[in-house]
C-alpha cells in the first residue's frame, strides 16, 4: 500500500488543460509533459504514469521504469498500453470507463447527418462559389434502420438519439442487455442479420483480439447495399482494404470515420521508413489515404472525445484513480480478474 508522496508524470497533456490538471494534483509530486511518452523523456522516478491514447506505453518502456507502481490510461480504451507486461509486474492499469458517452455518440450522429445530408460536399461547393443544390440530394433518417454494434454506454446514447429521429434500431452485443432493449425500444440481432438489415451501421466496441477487423472482407459484403458505416471507436475494428473495396464497388454509399487503423502514420509518414516497419503497415497507410480522399467519406482526426466537458471528466476520473491508489484502493483496473458473464 502506497504511503509516501507519489511522483506522478502526465504525458500528452494539451497546453490549455495543464493548469486544470495541476490544480487537481495537490499532494503529489507532479510533472506534466505536452509531448507523448518515449524512452528519452520518461520520468524514471515516476510512481505513476498517466497517458492519453497518443502515448504508447510498451513492454520495453514499462521495464525501463523501475519505480512504476500504477498506470493511468486517460481513456476508456487501453490498447496503447501493454497491459500484459504491466500485469506481469503486478502494475495496475486504471482506465476511465465513463466520460464521453454522450460526447462520442453526438460525434457519431454528426457523421451520420453529414453523410446522409451531404453536408461536407454542400459546404465545400458553396465555399467554392457555387450556390447550387443539384447533385446534393440527401436521404431521410426517419424510418431507416440503425445498426448499433456494442450497446454499452456510448451505444445506448446513440440509440436514444436515433429514437428522436424516429429510426428503427437493431443492436448487436456479445452480452445483450435485454432490459436496455425493452427500455429504449430496440431489438437485438446476430451480427450478420444486423449488417444485412441496417441502412447505417455504427461501431461502439473496444479493440481486442476478437474484435480486430470485426468488419472485414467477408462480412462487409453482407452489408445492405447502399448502407453507411460509422466508426468512432477504434480504427482497427475495420479492415481498411475491405472498406476501400466496398466504397469503390458502391456496396457502401459512404463511411464516417473518426479513427483509422495505424492512424499515427497518417501525420508522420516518415515513420514508415523507420527500421522494423512492416509491409502491412505501408499497405494500411496507403488504404487510409484512399479512404481519406474518397468523395463518399468523412474522416475526422480522432476527435469524437474532444469536448471541453469530456476532457474535464477524463482528468477528474484519472485523478480519482490516482488518489484512490495513493490511499491503497485500486479502482478501474483493467488487468484485474473479472468474473465471467453468464
Amino acid at each position: 500500500m502506497p504511503t509516501k508522496k507519489l511522483t506522478v508524470a502526465f504525458y500528452g497533456i494539451w497546453p490549455e488543460i495543464k493548469d486544470y490538471v495541476r490544480a487537481k494534483m495537490s499532494g503529489f509530486h507532479t510533472t506534466i509533459h505536452t509531448e507523448p511518452i518515449s524512452l528519452e523523456n520518461m520520468n524514471k522516478d515516476a510512481d505513476v504514469i498517466a497517458i492519453f491514447v497518443e502515448s504508447a506505453l510498451d513492454k520495453k518502456m514499462i521495464h525501463a521504469l523501475p519505480k512504476l507502481k500504477m498506470i493511468a490510461a486517460m481513456s476508456t480504451g487501453y490498447d496503447h498500453v501493454d497491459a500484459k507486461a504491466a500485469q506481469a509486474k503486478k502494475i495496475p492499469v486504471c482506465n476511465v470507463p465513463f466520460y464521453g458517452e454522450n460526447t462520442v455518440a453526438e460525434h457519431a450522429f454528426a457523421l451520420i447527418l453529414g453523410l446522409t445530408r451531404k453536408l461536407f460536399l454542400s459546404t465545400k461547393r458553396v465555399k467554392e462559389g457555387v450556390y447550387d443544390y443539384h447533385g446534393l440530394r440527401g436521404t431521410d433518417l426517419k424510418g431507416k434502420t440503425l445498426g448499433v454494434i456494442g450497446t454499452g454506454h456510448i451505444g445506448a446514447h446513440l440509440i436514444k438519439m436515433a429514437n428522436g429521429f424516429e429510426m428503427n434500431v437493431l443492436g448487436y452485443d456479445p452480452y445483450p442487455n435485454k432490459e436496455l432493449a425493452k427500455t429504449l425500444g430496440f431489438k437485438y440481432a446476430t451480427l450478420d442479420k444486423l449488417l444485412a438489415k441496417s441502412d447505417i451501421v455504427s461501431l461502439h466496441v473496444p479493440l481486442f483480439k476478437n474484435t480486430y477487423h470485426l468488419i472485414n472482407k467477408k462480412n462487409i459484403k453482407k452489408m445492405k447495399p447502399g448502407a453507411y458505416l460509422i466508426n468512432t471507436a477504434r480504427g482497427a475494428l475495420v479492415d481498411p482494404e475491405a472498406l476501400v473495396s466496398a466504397l469503390q464497388s458502391k456496396q457502401l454509399a459512404g463511411a464516417g470515420l473518426d479513427v483509422l487503423e495505424d492512424e499515427n502514420f497518417i501525420q508522420h509518414e516518415e515513420a514508415l521508413m523507420a527500421s522494423g516497419c512492416k509491409e502491412c503497415q505501408i499497405k494500411t497507410n496507403l488504404m487510409n489515404n484512399i479512404i481519406i480522399d474518397h468523395p463518399d467519406t468523412i474522416v475526422t482526426p480522432h476527435n469524437a472525445f474532444n469536448s471541453t466537458e469530456a476532457l474535464k471528466r477524463i482528468v477528474d476520473a484519472t485523478v480519482e484513480n490516482i488518489r484512490s491508489f495513493a490511499k491503497g484502493e485500486i479502482i478501474n483496473d483493467v488487468t484485474a480478474a473479472k468474473p465471467k458473464k453468464k
